[in-house]
């Protein structure tokens, strides 16, 4: 059997710097796939869909809500020449009944151990059109090593310079942070994958260049500590969500090869301040992400809050606005309050105001998300920023001998240029 996987294309941040890294929810999802299954993976942000119609079975995979109506669109395309196609990924979750009505089938919650039945359903003309395990989490310990074979890696470099690879070594979360759905798609429970397995995983993957990306890895301590402790000896580069406030955590994880945190700075306390320090402290570099829209945002405040990040070095930022996805709190009260303005998915790419403010007009919120890149980038661009974040993580590999030359010795001087 013959199954393209497809992963349709989505819209980067307005401002930001135009990249993109191997997307994790397909090969995850592939790995669930028996060995048999010849798997041809499309990503439509990368290349061109095929214009043969060359396979039995169509799944799509969409990650994004600002991804859906260009699924939807794939999707019909494709059942009108009678082929039939099954959606799935965290925002076929988030709006699985608009879905229905443009798939055959729409898998809901984590494949491992589920895909036989729907295979073998599809062999027998009985596709279900939901198989619905929302709720019903297999055992953490049957998440295998991502089927990364899948990939066309040549399409992921910056100008010339590898990228990293995805990888997840745990899945829910017991934060329930307001304008987040992961305690809706993984739950509150924080599940992690022993840590042997994660680390077999690292070592499987081709790259010495990382992004771990759970939600935050500062949720269970000995957990954290056994993996960095393990990851030493792999000697691979990583950056990551959160790493918990502690001494002996970011040591080890500074061992380990931590490159920077995506770290969120929510306000301009002291707690902040010193948590940036902390992670410079032990080498680590920082991108701090940065919600704009809360309910207690002024102009004054957002514009005190630019000057902080400043102030505090970030490495590098990036600028959102608060959206209201489906299954979130945010999007509960919005629509309570009327407070919602558009209903259209391809408006929810978190660098559009589609949402009435508490403290400020639409318009004044949306100027001041151009406000905030144009103003921490005003010194220095993201490519610049970013050449010297890749810098950082080349003289780490240097110093360890996992330096690469050659190619991407010559790639990131083109970069540096750039």
């Amino acid at each position: 059997m013959k199954f393209r996987l497809i992963y349709p294309k989505w819209k980067k941040l307005d401002r930001q710097t135009e990249f993109h890294l191997p997307p994790h929810g397909p090969v995850v999802f592939a790995a669930t796939l028996p060995e048999r299954i010849d798997v041809e993976f499309i990503d439509e942000n990368v290349e061109p869909l095929p214009a043969d119609d060359h396979a039995d079975f169509i799944g799509i995979s969409m990650m994004l809500t600002g991804q859906v109506k260009r699924g939807w669109e794939i999707a019909d395309g494709y059942r009108q020449k009678g082929i039939k196609v099954i959606c799935g990924g965290i925002a076929t979750m988030l709006h699985a009944e608009e879905t229905m009505t443009h798939a055959d089938s729409v898998f809901l919650g984590e494949a491992e151990g589920r895909m036989e039945k729907v295979l073998d359903d599809f062999k027998n003309n009985r596709l279900q059109k939901v198989y619905d395990y929302l709720n019903d989490h297999p055992p953490i310990e049957s998440v295998g090593t991502a089927r990364r074979s899948i990939l066309n890696r040549e399409l992921y470099n910056y100008k010339g310079v590898q990228m990293v690879d995805l990888v997840h070594a745990s899945r829910g979360c017991r934060f329930n942070c307001y304008p987040c759905c992961v305690s809706y798609l993984g739950g509150r429970k924080f599940r992690p994958r022993p840590y042997e397995r994660v680390v077999e995983e690292l070592a499987s993957i081709d790259n010495n260049r990382l992004f771990i990306v759970d939600n935050s890895l500062a949720q269970d301590k000995t957990w954290e500590i056994n993996l960095f402790r393990e990851m030493i000896p792999l000697k691979k580069k990583w950056c990551c969500h959160p790493i918990e406030n502690d001494d002996d955590v970011l040591d080890l994880a500074a061992q380990a090869g931590a490159w920077y945190v995506y770290q969120a700075i929510f306000d301009t306390s002291d707690y902040i301040r010193d948590r940036i320090k902390r992670y410079h402290d032990y080498g680590i570099a920082v991108e701090g992400t940065i919600l704009l829209g809360m309910d207690n945002h002024t102009e004054d405040y957002i514009k005190r809050l630019i000057d902080f990040l400043m102030e505090v070095d970030l490495d590098l930022a990036e600028f959102t606005v608060l959206t209201p996805f489906p299954h979130t709190q945010a999007f509960e009260d919005f629509s309570r309050e009327k407070r919602i303005l558009s209903g259209n998915w391809d408006d929810y790419t978190t660098d559009k105001v589609i949402f009435k403010p508490r403290q400020m007009p639409p318009e004044k919120l949306q100027e001041l998300y151009y406000y905030a890149w144009d103003t921490f980038y005003r010194e220095e661009s993201q490519g610049i920023k970013m050449f010297k974040l890749f810098k950082k993580v080349i003289e780490k590999e240097k110093a360890d001998q996992t330096f690469r030359p050659r190619k991407r010795e010559l790639a990131f001087r083109k970069f540096g240029n750039g």
